[in-house]
């Protein structure tokens, strides 16, 4: 580890020179990319300075140690040395938290899709309840929600929803949201009083930009049409709607929200992008799956990963056997404490990976 520590600090100082060149600087996009590296480092630095501190006054203590017999000293040395050495520890387990390799897509903001399972109009129902509940967290989060495109049932649910979710660190908070959602409960329209299980698969991929992902415009087949659905006359009359298929994987996307139909391609684009970068993250992944088997799963749409059991209040996360009686506020967006757990499960394990 320590020999680890080294190679960054030199790597830091490096970066501290080359931020302070007036050429470098005269030269912004190369001079800020020098910055985020080195402020990327800044607390991994803070915790290896103060590691270094607190190994040098433990060394003393212990040299002192050695030298005196005054045996009430002793005693107050020996203290002071239990002290630092949990200090030491503390600090360790901080370093190694730090050393764990950080997701490149964390700070990305992210392309949400939730569509209805099984269950019919309550899967619905129940998927507009799951998409009202990310928007809710992104609005505690102080982060940006806009409406890509949207697919309603007949009882006003919806069976497919996808949303862009823009703001700082979105992805790290939501990427362990991907997989199968199930509820449990006695639907309106049961006479019978019977609960039913009905299921929502939601899937969270970070948004791609196009220097992510290279797209030759000779493997896009783009189709337009008139729009279906709401929005007045000129929606339902013009070629507004567009529908790109990428030939060599196969992926469509359509979009017919917008009258535009460039704002309709622009947004249609948006999702593609991201969905043939989750294609390739899913074939990397597939080749290092030992680093996929965790706590939190693999984030697969086929996996079910929790369940919303209505008449006992409760919600049970599957992965790591987390489970709250705090329904309500959950479907509110409150989900720091689910989210906050998940991100530690996953932490933990990587630690005793490392």
């Amino acid at each position: 580890m320590l020999e680890k520590l080294r190679v960054i600090k030199t790597r830091y100082d490096e970066l501290t020179k080359l931020v302070n060149d007036p050429e470098i600087i005269a030269r912004q996009n190369e001079w800020r990319a020098y910055m985020k590296e080195q402020s990327g480092m800044t607390e991994m630095i803070n915790a290896f300075d103060r590691y270094e501190k607190v190994l040098g006054e433990l060394s003393g203590l212990r040299e002192a140690l050695t030298e005196k017999n005054d045996p009430e000293f002793r005693e107050m040395l020996e203290l002071e040395i239990d002290e630092l050495t949990e200090q030491v520890e503390e600090i360790e387990t901080e370093i190694k938290r730090l050393l764990i390799p950080k997701d490149p897509n964390d700070e990305k903001n992210v392309i949400l899709e939730v569509r209805a399972g099984t269950g019919g109009n309550e899967a619905a129902l129940f998927a507009a309840e799951l998409f009202r509940m990310y928007t809710r967290y992104a609005e505690r989060q102080g982060w940006k929600a806009e409406v890509l495109s949207a697919s309603e049932s007949d009882l006003g649910g919806y069976k497919e929803v996808i949303v862009l979710i823009e703001g700082r660190g979105v992805y790290s908070k939501l990427k362990y949201e991907s997989g199968v959602h199930r509820v449990q409960r006695i639907p309106l329209t049961e006479s019978g009083g019977r609960i039913h299980t009905s299921t929502a698969t939601v899937a969270v991929m970070p948004e791609a930009e196009e220097v992510d992902v290279e797209i030759d415009q000779n493997d896009l087949r783009i189709d337009t049409f008139c729009s279906s659905g709401p929005g007045g006359q000129s929606v339902n009359t013009t070629y507004s709607a567009v529908r790109i298929t990428h030939i060599p994987s196969g992926v469509v996307v359509s979009m017919q929200d917008e009258k535009s139909q460039i704002k309709n391609r622009e947004k249609a684009m948006r999702v593609l992008r991201a969905r043939l970068l989750e294609i390739e993250e899913s074939k990397q992944a597939a080749e290092q799956s030992e680093n996929r088997r965790g706590l939190v799963g693999t984030g697969d749409r086929s996996e079910r990963i929790r369940t919303y059991n209505f008449p006992q209040n409760r919600i049970s996360d599957h992965r790591i056997g987390l489970t709250t009686h705090r329904l309500e506020a959950f479907l509110d967006g409150d989900l720091n404490e689910m989210i906050d757990s998940l991100t530690t499960s996953d932490q933990m394990e990587k630690l005793q990976k490392a």
